[in-house]
């Protein structure tokens, strides 16, 4: 018996055990209740899967991305360390998993940033006083723009004075009156921008903030940077390894109780059993999949694009993107029409609806050959001589598979 011909029986054994019950096809009611059972079973798995994966802490959290901002992204000194706080508090003041990473176990030299950072952002006064510096920073900006742009108009209006254009004296009266008003609340604006940041500044966590950022070291940013880089490496294999913890046990429970169900004939435990032993499987083959593409295909796509990009080639990206997609559609028309729906599979569905084989019209009971296309429908069996269908793979009397 070849390979192909073992897989086939294997695969006909698997489905009959998903399928068939006391050597009968599942009635309806039997069906939707095993359904609901493999959606119920899977949602439970998934769901405590990620309950039980939660124990292991990702990089994203035992390196937070606040501690990403203060040592490894932001230089920090006098003349911008109020505008780099500004933007991590407002940014992430609002964040959804602030409250949760305070229970999670963080990297050392993230520990005296952000738990400052997180108390700065707890201070709802201090929050507010942020929240006015930035708002009065933009309307500076806006006064800025608008003085820029009153300048050249001011310009034009002197020329169009000394050219003698009538009219020309008023624009320049008002643009001038409009220049000072502008200028003057500039002028406010900056002063009020001034006593907020002594505000800020005279608090004492800021002030403790200031003296720990002094104290940061280029070789403890490079240390950061190394630790968070093998964190990244070695997270999808540790990930993984606890999926499996999680998952291994459930499919070996189900797995002996599905071989033990089928060797005692039970046949309502070998259904269920194995519903469960391959809904237990998706998971498992789910969790490989996504750790191997985390592993290897996702860094050399980076890598790729990467290359692609420091030759001014990205373009040949898109056309692999069309390749890959033509590629998948080849694929997906060769499975469904040469093994969904071949006609192999199409002469099976027709013997087993009591259809021609030829042309598929409904055949009168007892009916030897069609009477719209005039197919025979049978032939005789070389074991037994008995009549069996042209297109069966086995006689329906001794059940001896076809020769022909």
């Amino acid at each position: 018996m070849s390979v192909g011909t073992k897989f086939k029986d294997k695969f006909a054994k698997v489905r009959s055990h998903l399928t068939i019950l006391d050597d009968q096809p599942l009635g309806k009611a039997a069906l939707v209740i095993i359904i609901f059972l493999d959606i119920f079973i899977l949602v439970s798995i998934f769901n405590g899967l990620d309950a039980h994966t939660q124990q292991l802490s990702s990089p994203d959290l035992y390196i937070p991305h606040t501690c990403r901002e203060i040592v490894v992204d932001r230089q920090w000194n006098p003349a911008n360390r109020t505008d780099n706080l500004s933007q991590i508090i407002i940014s992430t003041s609002n964040s959804y998993y602030r409250d949760e990473e305070k229970k999670i176990e963080r990297h050392p030299l993230c520990l005296p940033y952000v738990d400052l950072v997180d108390q700065i952002k707890n201070d709802k006064s201090l929050n507010r006083i942020f929240e006015d510096r930035n708002k009065s920073e933009r309307e500076a900006k806006e006064l800025q723009r608008a003085i820029d742009n009153l300048k050249g108009v001011y310009d034009t209006s002197l020329l169009e004075t000394v050219a003698k254009q009538q009219g020309s004296q008023t624009k320049i009266d008002a643009t001038k009156k409009d220049f000072q008003e502008k200028t003057t609340a500039l002028n406010s604006m900056k002063a009020r921008m001034a006593s907020l940041e002594q505000t800020i500044n005279s608090d004492a966590k800021i002030k403790l903030l200031w003296e720990r950022l002094q104290g940061l070291q280029e070789q403890d940013r490079q240390k950061l940077i190394a630790e968070l880089r093998t964190l990244n490496y070695w997270y999808p294999v540790k990930k993984l390894g606890l999926q499996m913890i999680f998952l291994l046990p459930l499919f070996v429970v189900f797995y002996a109780w599905n071989n033990r169900s089928i060797r005692k004939s039970r046949g309502l435990q070998t259904l269920v059993s194995s519903h469960l032993l391959g809904i237990s499987f998706i998971p498992i083959l789910c969790k490989i999949i996504e750790t191997v593409y985390d592993i290897l295909p996702k860094r050399l796509l980076v890598k790729l694009i990467n290359l692609l990009e420091s030759l001014k080639l990205v373009a040949i990206w898109h056309y692999l993107v069309i390749a890959l997609a033509v590629s998948s559609a080849l694929f997906l028309i060769y499975i469904f029409q040469k093994k969904l729906f071949s006609r192999e599979k199409l002469i099976e569905r027709r013997i087993s609806k009591g259809e021609c084989q030829r042309c598929g019209k409904h055949l009168p009971p007892g009916s030897q050959a069609c009477p719209f296309c005039g197919y025979s429908q049978f032939k005789i069996c070389s074991n037994c001589n008995s009549l069996m269908h042209v297109h069966g793979k086995y006689c329906r009397e001794c059940g001896e598979r076809s020769t022909n």
